[in-house]
């Protein structure tokens, strides 16, 4: 530390009033910074001062445990920079940027930001050009003009460092300390109890609003690690298997006549039927072809467990049959967990004789697809680079190119055909005005212009994508390859901040999600799904169901033989078809914040077999055999014909 010099004084004296002063001037700051930058975190993501004076008021003790948690990493970045005005600087930035991050992610998909965020760098580019408001963009310029004054206050203020001692020491009390919050660690636990913390894991954005950012999102950083099932073992596993063995050794006829159908998922960007919104009319209807199918074939509602992104987790709860219910909220299993062979509808369906292919029109890295697909047994990934000469609608390849890629795909195939297709036209946001200014429907209601704008976008492209199914339907009806469509959105599209065009239309009731009564959380995760075939099926309709059931509801209207887990699925559907962290439907349509004492146990069971397989032992791989991979090997009397070819 630079020493204050004082005139008229011995200067040893000096020296040591000037030490005295520094000194207490860091101990000062040391305090202080902590409490201003959990202040200034809080009033990045509540948006203004009375509210986050409010809960500090309201929460003393969790705004507490916030000023330590920052204080710990504040003064970590100080024992490593060595300078206080520095170190003070690069704490704000990077508290900061971590508040805004959770602030537009809140905003965009009602998600904060999660410790696991971390790892998707390359993603989070994706979610630049939806934080270009004007709104926007005046919040964070004024973050950095603050971080920027902080900085630039070092060229009058001194360094201010610590001793090498005491900045080892320090620095490993601080590492120590953090971990210690991370993993929850005893001495940890009795703090946070004290303060009086309620972990509300299953909404987060509650978590985060009540427990403060800093706080909650250290609490979070244990739930990266998954939890062995309390009763998670080889012989609990063993008998679930043997029951399994019963359902699946049922003899099944196929409706095909035993020949193996084309099976088609197509999961479009954010579809969804526009004209459910109240208040609000259209100059045309967006979505007629999925409006006929509701009314000639079997239709439903698929419960999403996410909303306005996060496509690849519903991916992973058709592809596989697990449930995200069961997993971190905001974690993408398809970035931290598959890292290894899993058994798939691809998988399956390869085991029958099929070519199991996967088309997405975006690029392949995104949500490590690439990577993620092997693991899940498709033979072929046609990515945005495989494309040839695309027409595109707005930034992104076009709906119709899609449908046309899965047309290619089939015909070039001697085999018959399953394949996973993933559009991009209808991403978000909607307010880019990507196809001009003369929109082909024109919306009207209770909406302000940049809401009907932001609309209108939506529903054009809604009915590109509505089209695009029609030119599918348009060539299979001509087709004599037995062929069977399902086609549904991931989940319901982020119209404008805050659920804008949603709450202005009067569809839910509030831009605060932790508010909505359960009838709007399940209106808010549902998600059309139409089935057409060229084969003779009868018409079904679905109220609700969750994604991770939807590949056992499938392949039971094929009547083909399910896999074990599967079958599970397809019994513990009967008994709950909707099925989320936060919302559990029964058969009789009632709705539940958790999961029911009378089907406690069916869904522990689920738990316990999506554990092992994700992260056990593969226990029921050993006690079902070929059955437990997902169509390793081709089953006798089963299935769509499997020795048959197709027409």
């Amino acid at each position: 530390m630079r020493p204050l010099v004082v005139q008229g004084q011995p200067k040893s004296s000096r020296s040591k009033l000037a030490r005295m002063g520094w000194n207490s001037l860091i101990v000062a700051a040391m305090i202080g910074i902590p409490l201003l930058l959990v202040f200034g975190m809080e009033l990045i993501g509540r948006g203004t001062v009375h509210e986050t004076w409010t809960w500090l008021i309201a929460n003393w003790k969790l705004f507490g445990l916030n000023a330590l948690i920052v204080f710990l990493v504040f003064a970590l970045i100080y024992c490593m920079i060595g300078s206080l005005v520095l170190s003070a600087g690069m704490s704000a930035l990077l508290l900061s940027i971590v508040s805004l991050i959770s602030y537009f992610k809140v905003k965009l998909i009602g998600e904060p930001f999660f410790p696991w965020d971390i790892v998707l760098s390359k993603e989070s580019m994706n979610i630049l050009p939806l934080v270009t408001t004007h709104a926007a963009l005046v919040r964070i310029g004024v973050v950095f003009a603050v971080v920027a004054v902080i900085f630039l206050s070092r060229l009058w203020l001194p360094r201010l460092s610590l001793r090498p001692v005491t900045r080892v020491v320090l620095g490993a009390l601080c590492v120590f300390a953090l971990y210690s919050f991370g993993v929850k660690a005893p001495w940890t636990g009795k703090l946070l109890d004290r303060a009086g913390v309620n972990e509300i894991v299953w909404n987060q954005q509650e978590n985060y609003g009540m427990n403060g950012l800093s706080l909650a999102f250290t609490m979070n950083v244990k739930n990266t690690i998954i939890p062995k099932p309390p009763g998670y073992s080889e012989p609990t596993m063993a008998s679930l298997a043997e029951s399994l063995n019963e359902m699946v050794g049922t003899p099944t006829v196929n409706a095909a006549s035993g020949v193996k159908p084309n099976v088609i998922f197509i999961m479009n960007e954010a579809f969804w039927d526009p004209t459910l919104l109240p208040n609000v009319t259209f100059s045309e209807d967006p979505v007629p072809t999925v409006h006929r199918l509701e009314q000639e074939s079997t239709s439903g509602y698929l419960l999403s467990p996410q909303f306005g992104g996060g496509t690849s987790n519903v991916e992973f709860e058709v592809l596989t049959g697990q449930s995200m219910s069961f997993l971190p909220a905001g974690s993408v299993p398809y970035q931290q967990y598959i890292s290894k062979p899993i058994p798939s509808m691809a998988s399956y369906f390869k085991g029958l004789g099929y070519k199991s292919a996967a088309i997405h029109s975006y690029e392949g890295w995104f949500w490590n697809r690439e990577n993620v697909y092997k693991h899940m047994g498709f033979d072929s990934f046609l990515s945005k680079d495989g494309f040839q000469n695309p027409e595109y609608h707005g930034a992104f390849i076009a709906d119709d190119e899609v449908s046309k890629s899965i047309i290619k795909e089939v015909e070039a195939n001697d085999n018959p055909t399953f394949i996973y297709a993933v559009t991009m036209q209808n991403h978000g946001p909607y307010d880019d005005h990507r196809y001009g200014s003369d929109n082909p429907i024109k919306v009207q209601g209770t909406l302000d212009d940049t809401a009907r704008d932001t609309l209108e976008t939506y529903a054009h492209g809604a009915r590109d994508a509505d089209r695009s199914l029609q030119l599918l339907i348009d060539h299979f009806e001509k087709s004599d390859e037995p062929t069977i469509i399902v086609f549904y959105g991931d989940h319901m599209p982020m119209l404008g901040y805050d659920y804008d065009v949603y709450v202005q239309s009067g569809f839910i009731s509030t831009a605060k999600s932790d508010q909505w009564s359960l009838e709007e959380l399940k209106k808010m995760r549902s998600v059309p799904f139409v089935m057409w075939s060229n084969l003779d099926m009868a018409k079904e309709q679905v109220p609700v169901l969750s994604n991770s059931f939807l590949s056992a509801y499938v392949l039971d209207r094929l009547q083909m033989e399910k896999p074990a887990a599967l079958a599970y699925n397809a019994e513990l559907s009967k008994k709950i078809p909707g099925l989320l962290r936060n919302l559990v439907i029964d058969s009789d349509g009632q709705m539940f914040t958790s999961v029911p004492a009378s089907v406690a146990a069916d869904v522990e069971k689920y738990r316990e077999l999506q554990y092992d397989e994700l992260f056990g032992k593969q226990y029921l791989a050993k006690y079902t055999g070929a059955a437990s991979t997902a169509g390793a090997a081709e089953p006798d009397g089963g299935g769509a014909g499997p020795n048959a070819k197709r027409h």
